[in-house]
């Protein structure tokens, strides 16, 4: 049966992208697929203007500096408080009269942490929102969520560390990216290897902290080789006294390179470590890259982020012969992350009319922006309706990160059908949701769903049912 070219458009652009703006399933139905081949192979794929934003380590030294001068202020006014006090011998009457001291309250002090979280919130929703096809962004939110932080321990970085970590091998090696990831100090920060410490290593010997194994464990069971993939508890300690010394610079005493990584061998635990069978010797910092490296290119590394992928964009229970296929594309280009990304396209088990993935709420929000023709959101809005959502920007519920399948989102439609109500409202002048139907579901919208969105009382009432159709919700 041949398929409507504009049904492939539409299909491609909510199955690979963040669903469709005015014209783009016209603009690319003579060949999806090879305008989702051209969206990663631009040499900007994956990046965003991030021209004003600071990289990482600088934003945990300014956030350093505002705690510092924060703390400061406030025992400047404690201190001034006491001598008032003192004056007027413990009688704050005077005060409540409008004496020296009942000067207008100063207006409160810009959080500069929150500032710098906004901007960089804002310079990935405009991304996500104003990109043409999206696949390249897509596929920055699924390894940016595989690789996860959380800003509730770390906001400062939280942009930083997707945006250094994340975007520059989105479609470069695996190997690198995970290299970028393991060793950037928000994940040594966030899974507490800054503070682990070698046993037998000069600090383990001289202090009571010793060895933390969150970040080993997490890599091998979740960035790497999956669980039930061989490796044993054992395996996990000894990865562990190999990152030992992946750490960085504290602030206070470096205000100049605070933030940055560094490499601590006086609390590297000495000595040959071996891991599923194999020695790796004591080379310092390459120790613990020698088993990146071979951690990236195990056979069980690839069949784990195939099926995920293959998960994320197709199906809760993606069909095996995708997932097969993407891991043997996976280990035949050595972890290309743009062959995997091609395979995935030009795979026939990807492009199944069957729409069973539910949108997570940040996918599906972007995709109501892009269809309301908007190009800058309000990022405080966004954030927060998001957050409403349950699904709170770089703050996944545990290193797992956000969960990829339908039974986690389900319960919240109701979450998203207040969402699109008031969505609806803000932007019902600007809109036909008529027209919006073909210009953002096309030939995928059932006779069902035109016919609810044709009965609407008004546009804001159509716009909330198109928002909340089946069609619009699933890719």
């Amino acid at each position: 049966m041949t398929l409507d070219p504009k049904a492939v458009a539409a299909l491609a652009l909510h199955r690979f992208g963040f669903g469709p703006r005015a014209g783009s399933i016209a603009a690319i139905a003579s060949d999806p697929r090879g305008a989702l081949i051209a969206d990663i192979e631009r040499t900007d794929a994956g990046r965003l203007d991030d021209r004003g934003l600071p990289s990482a380590a600088q934003a945990v030294r300014a956030a350093f500096d505002f705690r510092a001068e924060r703390r400061a202020k406030e025992i400047v006014a404690q201190r001034e408080a006491e001598k008032r006090r003192a004056m007027t011998g413990g009688d704050d009457a005077m005060t409540a009269a409008g004496g020296d001291a009942a000067a207008t309250p100063a207006e409160p002090e810009p959080n500069v942490i929150q500032k710098m979280f906004r901007a960089e919130a804002g310079a990935r929703i405009d991304a996500a929102v104003n990109a043409s096809i999206g696949f390249a962004e897509r596929l920055v939110w699924f390894w940016s969520n595989h690789f996860c932080i959380s800003a509730d321990k770390i906001p400062s970085m939280a942009g930083g560390y997707e945006r250094e970590a994340i975007r520059p091998h989105v479609l470069g090696r695996f190997a690198e990216m995970l290299l970028a990831a393991e060793g950037h100090p928000a994940m040594l920060f966030y899974l507490d290897n800054f503070a682990s410490i070698g046993p037998n290593s000069v600090g383990g010997i001289n202090r009571s902290r010793g060895l933390n194994e969150n970040l080993a464990r997490e890599i091998l069971e979740l960035h790497t080789l999956g669980v039930r993939s061989g490796y044993t508890q054992d395996d996990v300690t000894r990865f562990a006294k190999i990152l030992t010394g992946w750490t960085f610079l504290q602030v206070g005493p470096n205000p100049e390179h605070g933030g940055e990584f560094t490499f601590n061998r006086l609390i590297h635990e000495p000595g040959p470590q071996t891991i599923m069978g194999k020695v790796y010797d004591d080379i310092g910092l390459d120790q613990g890259r020698a088993v990146l490296a071979d951690l990236a290119h195990h056979p069980a590394t690839a069949e784990h982020v195939a099926y995920k992928l293959a998960r994320h964009f197709v199906a809760d229970e993606p069909p095996p012969a995708l997932a097969a296929r993407l891991a043997q594309t996976f280990r035949d280009s050595d972890g290309d992350l743009k062959a995997v990304a091609r395979a995935l396209v030009l795979a026939p088990e990807a492009w199944i009319m069957e729409r069973p993935k539910l949108k997570r709420p940040g996918e599906w929000r972007i995709a109501g922006y892009r269809a309301a023709g908007l190009e800058h959101p309000d990022v405080e809005r966004a954030l927060r309706t998001q957050g409403l959502m349950g699904e709170p920007m770089w703050r996944p519920p545990s290193p797992k990160g956000f969960a990829d399948d339908e039974a986690a989102w389900i319960d919240g439609l109701g979450l998203r059908l207040d969402v699109a109500n008031a969505f609806s409202g803000q932007v019902e002048d600007r809109i036909d949701p008529q027209i919006l139907v073909d210009e953002t579901l096309g030939p995928l919208a059932s006779v069902e769903t035109r016919q609810t969105i044709a009965r609407a009382e008004s546009r804001a009432q159509a716009f909330t049912l198109l928002l909340m159709s089946p069609e619009f919700l699933r890719r």
